[in-house]
């Protein structure tokens, strides 16, 4: 056909026109990806693995790391099937419209995700407490008579025994500086980027990655810490609960963020990005926004107030 170039994709031929790429005429939909179901069984087997850790399974553990691994994979396969379908042309400038949207709604569903937690932060705090030391006169009165802590606090029961509480001005503040910090260099990246700079845009994503991987190991060391010396631990009652469900999945979405990481900074060592077409990192930076927006929000409201 006059004017037209063939791909192949997803084992599969298509002939394209010549502008495809760069209209709204055409709109280029996968055929026969394998890789939400790949990501259904990930995530399955890890929810599966992680449950039965936390109820002492000796097994759970293996689990959980075969999941995560599993997510790992279908990590890296995806994303390479949508670099290759990018790169081979199949994508106009409607379809970018839709991958900007479609981020857009799923950090949205990101920030209601961590809302409810929030939110219980706040009901316990807010309004469970109060109740228990006297805002229900009958309850306080004659079933918790003799409590009467203040918040942080593992309920009138003491549930995991006696503990203390992680410091704000310790590894918390370290690593609010290293995420405020990771914030600044990606920006400074995105502008290397859209100055057509390849060597300051891979030099300022390498030192993002850094911040992020040194983030995730003052983290182990904080909960290794709370474990073995605060006797801190997600059995603590509600703010052992609520303080590793937090932190918890915050140090998971940092995890994410930075495998998103390495893979763009590979990606622009190649050439992949131009100052005109790289919404692959936007969306990147976007999300890495928003995991440092999360954390300022945890270290004021778990470890400050």
């Amino acid at each position: 056909m006059a004017g037209s170039r063939v791909i192949q994709l997803n084992q599969n031929t298509y002939t394209l026109g010549e502008d495809m790429a760069h209209t709204s005429d055409h709109y280029y939909v996968p055929h026969g990806s394998h890789w939400p179901i790949v990501a259904s069984v990930a995530l399955t087997v890890g929810v599966v693995g992680a449950a039965n850790w936390f109820n002492g399974n000796a097994s759970g553990q293996m689990i959980l790391f075969l999941g995560l691994a599993l997510i790992v994979f279908m990590m890296f396969g995806w994303f390479g099937t949508v670099i290759n379908e990018s790169l081979k042309g199949a994508y106009n400038e409607q379809v970018d419209r839709s991958f900007r949207q479609g981020m857009m709604w799923f950090i949205f569903s990101e920030v209601m995700f961590f809302a409810a937690f929030f939110g219980a932060l706040f009901y316990a705090r807010a309004l469970v407490l109060p109740w228990l030391l006297g805002g229900d006169f009958s309850t306080h009165e004659y079933l918790w008579k003799s409590y009467g802590e203040s918040w942080p606090t593992n309920g009138p029961g003491n549930v995991g025994g006696d503990f203390r509480t992680m410091g704000a001005w310790g590894i918390p503040a370290i690593n609010t500086l290293l995420l405020l910090t990771s914030g600044v260099t990606i920006t400074l990246s995105h502008w290397a980027l859209k100055a057509n700079d390849r060597k300051k845009t891979v030099l300022w994503l390498a030192a993002t990655v850094l911040l992020g991987l040194t983030f995730l190991g003052f983290q182990a060391y904080e909960y290794i810490h709370a474990y073995q010396d605060l006797n801190l631990t997600l059995g603590s009652g509600i703010y052992g609960s609520t303080f590793y469900m937090l932190t918890g999945f915050h140090g998971m979405h940092v995890t994410i963020g930075t495998i998103m990481l390495i893979v763009i900074t590979l990606r622009a060592a190649k050439g992949h990005f131009t100052p005109e077409h790289h919404f692959a990192f936007e969306g990147v930076a976007w999300y890495w926004h928003f995991v440092d927006v999360v954390w300022l929000g945890l270290f004021i409201f778990v470890y400050v107030l």
